[in-house]
């Protein structure tokens, strides 16, 4: 069964510094998922804490945290058909070198730190993450392109 999700995207500080924030809102656009919420911020150390909370006991964590609140991020929620496996898909593997060409990581990536892009990688992750980045919540709009994107 085919299930509407919605699911957090972000592109990291080495994404923007980099300029590809268009490019990789072009890809999601193009693969015919729906931006319901969009913002840049510089994240707050404690927003960066929350958000890898995860990984927090991980040797990386204090780097990981300087790098994520060292300059902007672009924040997104995309909505579709199995949106979380669909991104993920289109973000491709950590390590850039070991991404599949075709997706941002295998087209911009060269590194395992540097690698632009996060996305939720399960329901519950999403739920969390959206409502850490987006407290005021997401839009809700009509997608007529959505007619030609599902059948």
């Amino acid at each position: 069964m085919n299930t509407m999700e919605t699911t957090y995207i972000m592109i990291k500080p080495d994404g923007v510094q980099r300029g590809l924030v268009g490019e990789i809102i072009g890809r999601f656009e193009r693969k015919g998922l729906k931006l319901v919420a969009l913002k840049s911020v510089v994240p707050s150390k404690e927003t960066a804490e929350t958000h890898y909370e995860c990984h927090a006991a991980r040797p990386f964590y204090p780097g990981l945290i300087k790098f994520v609140t060292s300059g902007p991020v672009v924040c997104m929620a995309w909505t579709g058909v199995d949106a979380i496996a669909v991104a993920r898909t289109l973000i491709g593997a950590t390590n850039g070198r070991e991404a599949a060409p075709g997706t941002i990581r295998g087209d911009f990536g060269m590194d395992m730190g540097y690698n632009m892009i996060h996305g939720s990688d399960a329901a519950e992750t999403a739920a969390f993450e959206l409502n850490l980045w987006f407290p005021e919540g997401l839009m809700q709009w009509d997608n007529l392109m959505g007619a030609w994107v599902y059948e």
